[in-house]
Parts: C-alpha cells; structure tokens; sequence
C-alpha cells in the first residue's frame, strides 16, 4: 500500500469525491460527520481514516493509515523505527520536521509535504497526509472533478 506525499494513498487521489472513493474502495466500515461538518470514512481491513472537506464541496483531503504494509518511497513505515523511517526520508527531500510530544506519542510533521508521522515507543504507528495548498491558497487537487 503505497502512501504518495501531495497526492493520496493506494488508488485514492486528493480531491476525489465520496462516490469515486466508494468505487474504488466499497462502502466504508463506518462513516460520520466530524465537528467541522465533514465526512469522515473508515475502512477497518485498510486501516484507513479518510477526510472529505465539507468546504470542499466533500473532497477528499486528508487520509490516516496504519496499515502494517503502508510504504514511503518503497520503504514500509508503520511498526518501524522513527528515526530510519525519518533518514529514508531525508533521501526524499524530507528535511524539515516539527516534533511534538504527548505523553508517549511523537508526532513529527513535515508541513512542506503536509506528513505526519506518529510513533508510540520510538515506533511509527500512524502515517497521515493531506492535500497542499498551492500559492493562490488554493487545494491542489490531484484528481480533476467535472
């Protein structure tokens, strides 16, 4: 399951709609509206949290994984140490990082890529990446939506 910065994970790309995810995917496991109104799809075998922007016209924006066959440039990331997943990185132009601590989880977040990398116990645990915001301050949406 390949994560692809700016651009999405597996099949799905940024700035697809509800439907085109659905046919791509199946219904979700779950699905509900967060306290920002937007929809929120949960695909438990994926392992797979997916964001649709209710002010995007419910684009698909933001997506968590925490699948164990989740990769980074060919490289797996969950259940793998923080600082070999962050070197690999760094080979990718991933240089800049802001660390966070909560209690036992780190979260290291590249804002240029818009990743975040979660690890519990030096471990990543999480993976999350969104959709870029172009310099017009727009979404650069990957997957065009007539």
């Amino acid at each position: 399951m390949t994560i692809t910065p700016k651009f999405g994970v597996g099949k799905l790309l940024f700035g697809m709609k509800q439907g085109n995810v659905v046919d791509i995917c199946g219904k979700p496991d779950k699905e509900f509206r967060d306290d920002e109104d937007n929809v929120i799809y949960i695909y438990n075998a994926l392992k797979w949290r997916l964001t649709f922007y209710q002010d995007e016209d419910f684009r698909l924006g933001y997506a968590m994984c925490s699948h164990p066959s989740a990769e980074l440039f060919g490289k797996k990331v969950v259940g793998v140490v923080i600082e070999d997943v962050k070197s690999n990185l760094e080979l990718h132009g991933f240089v800049k990082w802001e660390r966070e601590d909560y209690d036992l989880t780190e979260q290291y977040f590249d804002e240029i890529h818009w990743l975040i990398l979660q690890a519990e116990f030096g471990i990543v645990s999480k993976v999350e990446i969104g959709a870029i915001i172009n310099d017009k301050d727009e979404f650069d949406w990957k997957f065009p939506v007539k």
